[in-house]
């Protein structure tokens, strides 16, 4: 495990989150098994690469998580993917990672386990500390988390505690109570052990298509995109593969500091004390794990790109009717993000790209139900006649 502010390191030991000496980030530096081969595992899901996921569980929290589809693009490009993180347990990658950090505090003997979340981080980690039968706390910051999300963690038994302000005052609050009392267990991306389980995405997808050019996220406290070419890299230390997928990632306008730092060429970001987006999932003004996101950006070779609320909503209505897709709005920023990155040259559209769609669309309902659509009060004696009509105007 080596710090990535002071440069620390210290053998793997699962006890351990934070760096010792400063407090740092740590990352988990595995030496894969040898003789590994993806050909050899078996089952499915996250747990299909137990070998490549440090740690020593006693017991495994799963639901079943991961072998999410990468579905093919029918009606934008042929070239593009889209990982459809929704169809998760509980509706989005979180659950990825959270298998993993419950099924390792659970086997440090843990009984109660904390998050603080913008809506996906609570309902997965209620849901996984249900499953292994202990308690959970979830602070979120007090009417801006999306309703969908609200109610899991509601229904899943969480105690929530709502706080005055963003999520990033959440957030401290939960690194300030492992810090000085170690009697709650964290689940947010500050452990290093949840992203062991969020790297497997790039696992599944050389699995299904091989290592592609582009791999576009989402970025909001910024441990996916790192986690998935964490992935990746591991796979090129085991000489499976023989190259890295340039790592792009898609921040609104409103809570974009790792995107201006990188379009900046700047080596920090410039935090925002007051992130606003209609996509609640990324809507983080000091994301913890920005020097892991800054450094999976850089090595890939990769880029940043900032988009709009009023293009994520439109690409989430593109996903819905062009591909079938019903995808949160945070999900939809990897599309803005992509368009924008055609549009601008910065890919090829003849690239073969991935979109990691991280959420599920019915997680914010409120953000559906602004598309907008033709919704007409209709006598049903009549009804016949204006299908007729809408058919025939369609046709013409």
């Amino acid at each position: 495990m080596k710090c990535l502010s002071c440069g620390y390191e210290t053998p793997i030991d699962q006890h351990t989150i934070l760096c010792p000496k400063c407090g740092g980030l740590l990352e988990i530096i595995i030496e894969p098994p040898k003789g590994f081969s993806l050909s050899k595992l078996k089952g499915r899901g996250v747990w299909r690469y137990k070998d490549l996921i440090p740690g020593y569980y006693k017991s495994i929290i799963s639901i079943n998580e991961g072998n999410t589809p990468l579905i093919k693009s029918a009606n934008i490009n042929k070239q593009l993917y889209f990982k459809f993180e929704g169809l998760n347990p509980t509706g989005s990658f979180k659950d990825r990672g959270m298998t993993v950090a419950v099924s390792s505090a659970v086997s440090l003997n843990y009984k109660t386990v904390i998050a603080a979340s913008t809506g996906n981080t609570a309902a997965s980690a209620a849901a996984y500390a249900a499953r292994a039968g202990i308690k959970s706390f979830i602070v979120l910051p007090k009417g801006k988390v999306a309703l969908g999300k609200l109610a899991q963690s509601v229904l899943y038994g969480a105690i929530i505690l709502e706080v005055d302000g963003s999520f990033d005052v959440a957030m401290e609050a939960v690194m300030r109570l492992y810090r000085d009392l170690k009697i709650v267990y964290p689940l947010n991306s500050f452990n290093p052990w949840r992203l062991e389980g969020q790297k497997t995405i790039a696992f599944e997808i050389m699995e299904d298509i091989g290592v592609p050019e582009n791999v576009i996220v989402p970025v909001g406290n910024a441990g996916n995109i790192y986690a998935i070419w964490k992935g990746f890299n591991e796979l090129l230390k085991i000489g499976i593969i023989d190259k890295v997928p340039r790592m792009i990632g898609v921040q609104a306008e409103g809570a974009s500091p790792i995107a201006n730092a990188i379009i900046k060429g700047k080596n920090e970001p410039d935090f925002i004390e007051n992130p606003d987006t209609v996509a609640t999932a990324i809507r983080i003004g000091r994301p913890v794990n920005w020097q892991k996101a800054m450094k999976a950006i850089k090595e890939s070779k990769g880029t940043a790109i900032i988009v709009s609320d009023s293009e994520i909503l439109e690409a989430q209505k593109t996903l819905a009717r062009k591909e079938g897709i019903g995808a949160e709005p945070a999900s939809a920023a990897a599309l803005a993000g992509y368009l924008k990155a055609i549009n601008n040259g910065i890919i090829d559209k003849d690239e073969k790209t991935v979109l990691i769609l991280t959420g599920h669309s019915l997680k914010d309902p409120e953000s559906m139900a602004k598309a907008d659509t033709k919704r007409i009060l209709v006598n049903p004696l009549h009804i016949e006649k204006i299908i007729v009509g809408e058919i025939n105007g369609f046709n013409s």
